[in-house]
């Protein structure tokens, strides 16, 4: 059986998408970044759809390269084959969406990285490996690339692998067309077209617009196109009809496109066609290497397709099969796709991965985002709050050692230089954005008030945000508050930010077994997902099980819920600890003051020295998460 689906191999970049549809590209202010290159979307796109994928592509030994490499990682890519030039930058594209007709783009691709491969970074045993082999008309353009791709293909045969060729025309990358020329689809060449004839002999599948098919098959008619690629080849082709889906022959070409085999359409509002190729190849891929037969792998591929066109970027707007899966059940709802609520709650439940690319399948977590208890210590000051955080992050670095799942709470006011310091340690970071303690709810003045500054945010952290609420609270504060917390929800998803909601109900009334599960189906009603939950820490495991039921039936891709501590002895702590990690939905705890209270009093008041303080917070820290463990080992085990 072998390792891998597939293996693409060519180009890859990052792209740089201007953030303001409708305008020139000379005119955009800011842009979107993400992974791209047909070959590397491809991969992605695959890996979504549960194929185990690779790409053997090149990029340089700077930023850009290493965040595709560790995006491909988080996409669930085996980046074996990925090689790192330390001469050569990585690609860059600049990218637009002027109208559903224009989609200005410029590559930067002058000796770019991925156009550094040659036949000796083919791995015969890495090639052997996959069930198949896509490549991409690109990386027939160049001597150099053209004898890599070649190799990887004539080796793959040899072995009795299947081969695939997404045609990815692209005429100014071929020469034929000029640096301001990137959105071209189409320029005759004959030279081109004798050069993809040399190799087309050597697949098992190709696939192109009508476009692609002229330039392959030397002819504007596409039915003439098709006949002269069949000449050649043997393989199944697949032409790409836009709006008029697909068609696959796998033997003679008839008079009319339509006598090929076709799937099901999808009827979208075109948004971006760009990427759009990518994703139909990562459907048709899946059904293709799943011995599907066409009409259905022909779906799979015009649904992804579907998905790419009505979505910004390329990689991102591509589904996974869960996602997939949901949309073939449900149905279309509306044509512009990425209005659609449900739709898209579903996309970035199953698509968000984390900046280390862990599940935060268990979290234990240090809380020290505290502001108005840490202000209220005698001999505080605005120095030496930020100081002792420095000391505390100092502490959760000393217990995870760089291992996964643990995190911390840390604020931007006090703690700022703390907070900034974590990023890129693979903690889990949570980042408040209440004023303590107010209710109704207002907000930390960082944020602005249109909650504009989340742009600058780090992408790793977490929108935390507390709610003092209560299931007997006045229409008036309750409609406020919900108003709030929806509109900060909306602008974390805007901006690419994971939502943690606090929810305390105890400081505010008496709670009993379905006071907290009153509260979530609220916000649920209201139109809020958080993709965490930090709930009190119940006495019954009743008013667990409620909790935990009205969760999963509104959102059942959640990450978890975390439980908090309310400054309780650790021996308290432990109980709590035991009833929460019945609940496998229970993902860990967020605790604070039971860790930092006593180093904080004895620092502030110069009776305790930075070294003391991080061990005694680091002691503290530890045996939590032993506790936390072995809860949630005796858990399992009574389970079991």
């Amino acid at each position: 059986m072998s390792d891998l689906d597939l293996i693409t191999i060519g180009r890859s970049s990052v792209d740089l998408y201007g953030a303001q549809v409708g305008g020139r590209l000379e005119d955009m202010g800011s842009f979107d970044k993400y992974i791209g290159g047909s070959p590397t979307n491809i991969a992605c796109g695959t890996a979504r759809l549960g194929l185990k994928s690779a790409v053997i592509t090149g990029v340089g030994n700077e930023h850009m390269g290493r965040f595709i490499t560790e995006q491909l990682q988080r996409e669930g890519v085996n980046t074996k084959g990925v090689k790192v030039d330390p001469d050569r930058l990585t690609a860059l594209v600049l990218l637009g969406i002027r109208d559903e007709d224009q989609f200005p783009l410029i590559f930067y691709r002058e000796n770019c990285a991925d156009m550094g491969l040659t036949e000796d970074d083919i791995d015969p045993e890495f090639i052997k490996s996959a069930r198949a082999i896509v490549a991409t008309g690109t990386h027939l353009s160049n001597v150099q690339v053209e004898a890599a791709t070649l190799k990887a293909l004539k080796l793959a045969r040899e072995n009795g692998q299947q081969t695939a060729l997404d045609i990815d025309y692209r005429p100014n990358l071929w020469g034929v067309a000029g640096h301001g020329d990137g959105e071209s689809r189409f320029v005759e060449s004959a030279e081109v077209t004798a050069k993809l004839q040399r190799s087309l002999h050597l697949f098992d599948l190709i696939v192109g617009t009508e476009e692609e098919f002229h330039i392959a098959g030397g002819s504007t008619d596409t039915i003439q196109a098709l006949r002269a690629v069949r000449a050649v080849s043997g393989a199944t082709l697949v032409c790409k009809r836009g709006a008029d889906g697909a068609v696959a022959f796998t033997g003679d070409i008839p008079s009319s496109l339509d006598d090929g085999e076709a799937g099901r359409g999808f009827p979208i509002e075109v948004f971006n066609v760009l990427g759009a190729g990518d994703g139909f190849m990562s459907g048709l891929l899946k059904g293709w290497l799943d011995g599907s037969e066409w009409p259905v792998a022909l779906k799979y591929a015009n649904a992804c397709g579907a998905f790419a066109v009505s979505r910004h970027g390329c990689t991102p707007a591509y589904p996974t099969l869960d996602e997939l899966e949901f949309f073939f059940d449900r149905g279309m709802v509306q044509p512009d796709l990425r209005n659609d609520e449900t739709l898209e709650q579903v996309h970035w439940a199953s698509t968000r991965v984390t900046r280390s690319g862990s599940t935060w399948d268990h979290v234990r977590t240090f809380a020290f985002d505290h502001r108005s208890q840490l202000e209220e210590i005698p001999g505080y000051s605005t120095e030496k709050g930020a100081a002792f955080k420095e000391l505390c992050l100092d502490a959760a670095l000393t217990v995870s050692k760089g291992a996964e799942g643990y995190g911390i709470l840390c604020d931007n006011r006090i703690g700022r230089s703390a907070l900034h310091r974590a990023s890129g340690s693979g903690l889990w970071i949570g980042r408040p954005t209440e004023l303590p303690g107010s209710r109704p709810i207002e907000f930390e003045p960082e944020l602005g008030k249109d909650f504009g500054q989340l742009r600058e945010w780090a992408r790793e952290n977490v929108v935390k945000l507390l709610v003092f609420c209560h299931p007997s609270d006045t229409s008036e504060t309750r409609a406020l508050q919900e108003e709030r917390v929806t509109r900060l929800f909306k602008a974390a998803r805007r901006n690419g930010l994971e939502f943690l909601l606090e929810v305390i109900p105890s400081k505010v009334g008496p709670v009993d077994d379905e006071t907290t599960s009153q509260l979530i189906q609220q916000f649920y009603n209201a139109g809020v997902y958080p993709d965490w939950w930090k709930l009190e820490p119940f006495k019954t495991e009743a008013a667990w099980a409620n909790a935990v039921n009205a969760i999963e039936v509104n959102d059942p891709r959640t990450r978890g819920i975390v439980v908090l501590g309310l400054d309780a002895p650790e021996a308290e702590l432990a109980k709590s600890f035991a009833l929460a990690a019945k609940q496998p939905l229970v993902k860990g705890f967020a605790v604070g003051r039971t860790i930092f209270g006593d180093a904080a009093r004895a620092w502030m008041k110069g009776d305790m020295t930075d070294a003391d303080a991080v061990a005694q917070m680091s002691e503290r820290f530890t045996r939590l998460c032993e506790t936390w463990d072995k809860a949630r080992e005796n858990a399992r085990l009574d389970c079991a």
